[in-house]
């Protein structure tokens, strides 16, 4: 689920990190960089894990801000496919059901993922797995353990300005559909689904 990733770049000092010690400096640029940040085929960056070569810093001409080139390893969420994970039941339609963990939201497993016999009912908004005689349901919020599928990668280009044609009425703000990265699970399988199914 957690990896460590070694990723090198320029890291840029500004004056007011003058003060700290020159190793506390980088590695705060570095977590306000990359952490809670998803980049490209890596995964979601978590925190830094060690620095492991700093060149010596070269002032630039002009701003002041102190150049660094860096080599060092972030701790990076990127599940293996066919790993099983625990999550929470976030929100379900007829296409299936999101999932969250404490940190990242963007997990789906769609309907044909779910257990055979799972049926969505409409009134209760909610999926029910109907195994012979019993009825089971995944309630909102209940914890779920899910194998992972695949994963779906989302370039988040910045879009074009929006003309403004009246200024007095509200324009919809536009937002990107889709995540940068998204996990798409299974729950069809033993040991699958809500934890307490299985307790």
């Amino acid at each position: 689920m957690f990896i460590l990733t070694k990723i090198a770049d320029l890291v840029q000092i500004a004056p007011d990190d003058f003060r700290k010690q020159s190793h506390i400096a980088i590695e705060d640029n570095i977590n306000a960089k990359y952490a809670n940040k998803v980049v490209q085929k890596i995964g979601l960056c978590i925190c830094l894990w060690d620095i492991l070569w700093t060149s010596e810093g070269l002032i630039g001409q002009g701003d002041g801000l102190v150049n660094v080139n860096v080599e060092f390893r972030m701790v990076v969420f990127r599940p293996f496919k066919g790993e099983a994970i625990v999550a929470r039941i976030a929100d379900q339609s007829p296409e299936g059901i999101n999932l969250a963990t404490d940190f990242f939201d963007d997990i789906f497993i769609p309907w044909t993922e779910l257990p055979e016999g799972s049926e969505f009912e409409p009134s209760e908004n909610l999926w029910v797995w109907k195994e012979e005689d019993q009825v089971m349901y995944f309630d909102n919020n209940e914890m779920v353990r899910f194998k992972v599928l695949s994963e779906e990668w989302h370039d988040q280009a910045p879009s074009k300005p929006v003309e403004v044609v009246d200024a007095t009425e509200e324009q919809p703000v536009p937002t990107n559909a889709k995540p940068p990265y998204k996990i798409t699970g299974s729950m069809s399988g033993p040991g699958l689904g809500c934890c307490l199914w299985w307790e």
